[in-house]
């Protein structure tokens, strides 16, 4: 009888790693090395995806701020400023549970339950961006171009959108680049405490969750140690392009 090619040989393998499973396997018998790369996928899909919503946020809102001033920049600042004296990672943490105990599982999937996490990560994590671009924006504005767009009377959304926001741009790459890691760090705590990616979906952070168990923390270090590894190796990749990023884009830095 042929075996079906998805078929695995646990008790060759096991969770050691073997000719035909280079990472081995875990307890349910996944290949460790395709889940590695599955999960990079998904952490990594996480990270771009909270990165450009809270970016997006930060722009709207930051930008509004900055361009109007008065009553409107009271509102949103103070609003940004109550996010920011949140400590994020315990919020986080106490967001996740309380869905938990909602028992969403039992009404959304797996997948779902992933968009719930990007949701709550960008939730609590705009605050930065929009401060940034309200700071560039209240220079900007006073710029001799401004004042010719006002003498043109080009609508407000066009001076905004279209003359300011592209002149934070490259402050707003680095931001973006540099978040990335601390997306991931995000998404791999909670991940790792339960309260994240679901065991079911392997996620970077979901694989390192297997070292809660002693015995895999112990015996079988293959089942989690790449992936806290990979983790390890993209928050400082991302990190180091951020700061390459900024020295490049900064004219100071230039000679």
């Amino acid at each position: 009888m042929t075996k079906d090619p998805t078929y695995l040989d646990l008790a060759h393998c096991s969770a050691v790693p073997c000719r035909e499973f280079l990472f081995g396997t875990d307890t349910m018998g996944r290949d460790i090395f395709s889940m590695i790369w599955y999960g990079g996928r998904i952490s990594l899909t996480i990270g771009f995806i909270v990165v450009i919503l809270e970016t997006v946020i930060g722009i709207i809102l930051g930008g509004l701020a900055g361009y109007f001033g008065g009553w409107v920049d009271n509102v949103i600042m103070r609003i940004v400023d109550i996010f920011n004296c949140i400590p994020t990672l315990p919020i986080l943490l106490i967001a996740s549970a309380v869905i938990d105990g909602w028992k969403m599982a039992e009404i959304i999937t797996a997948d779902q339950q992933i968009y719930v996490l990007m949701v709550i990560i960008t939730l609590f994590s705009w605050s930065g961006v929009a401060r940034l671009v309200r700071g560039q924006i209240l220079s900007l504005r006073e710029q001799e171009y401004i004042t010719a767009t006002e003498v043109m009377g080009l609508p407000t959304w066009r001076k905004i959108f279209l003359h300011l926001i592209p002149n934070v741009m490259p402050q707003l790459i680095v931001s973006m680049t540099l978040g990335l890691g601390s997306v991931i760090m995000y998404e791999s705590t909670l991940s790792y405490l339960g309260l994240g990616v679901p065991i079911g979906k392997a996620a970077w952070g979901s694989m390192i969750a297997l070292a809660n168990d002693p015995v895999a923390l112990k015996y079988h270090m293959n089942t989690w140690l790449p992936a806290g590894l990979l983790i390890v190796v993209a928050v400082l990749g991302f990190n180091f392009i951020g700061d390459g990023l900024r020295d490049a884009m900064d004219p100071k830095a230039k000679k």
